[in-house]
């Protein structure tokens, strides 16, 4: 079954919260061997702008690949793709099959744009939480959304 799934996560730049739980959530699915579903992260107002440094730290802190990359701009939305808004205003702004971290942990996950370590950190446990949760939802439907 192999790339039966696309997921794609969708915040406002592409730099932080978005790029964080692409990486995540391919690491878990990885280590889950689902190779049924196929990641990517995307910014409504992303401009080819690299990853945020404090990003990059914190996924490196939680075990993940901290490399850098360019943001990369959603240009259209389609209906075989599953969009992971982090919050509701994101959610609202896109069109086709959407959920929001939200319905994952119960709580939007906070910009920390700017922000310092920390709050990349406490951002990045979030994501993770809810990618973990994600994670084992696919296990669960085993390709078949």
């Amino acid at each position: 079954m192999q790339g039966n799934i696309k997921l794609c996560f969708v915040c406002t730049g592409n730099t932080c919260r978005s790029f964080m739980a692409e990486r995540i959530t391919k690491k878990l699915i990885k280590d889950k061997g689902l190779n049924f579903v196929k990641i990517s992260s995307r910014g409504l107002n992303a401009t080819g702008e690299m990853s945020a440094a404090n990003a990059c730290k914190a996924l490196k802190n939680l075990g993940y690949n901290g490399a850098k990359r360019k943001s990369v701009a959603i240009k259209k939305f389609d209906q075989k793709t599953l969009y992971v808004a982090m919050t509701s205003a994101i959610k609202a702004k896109v069109a086709g099959r959407v959920i929001e971290m939200k319905d994952l942990i119960g709580q939007e996950i906070p910009d920390p744009y700017g922000k310092d370590e920390k709050a990349y950190l406490e951002c990045a446990r979030l994501i993770e939480k809810a990618c973990i949760t994600l994670v084992d939802k696919l296990v669960k439907i085993g390709g078949e959304v």
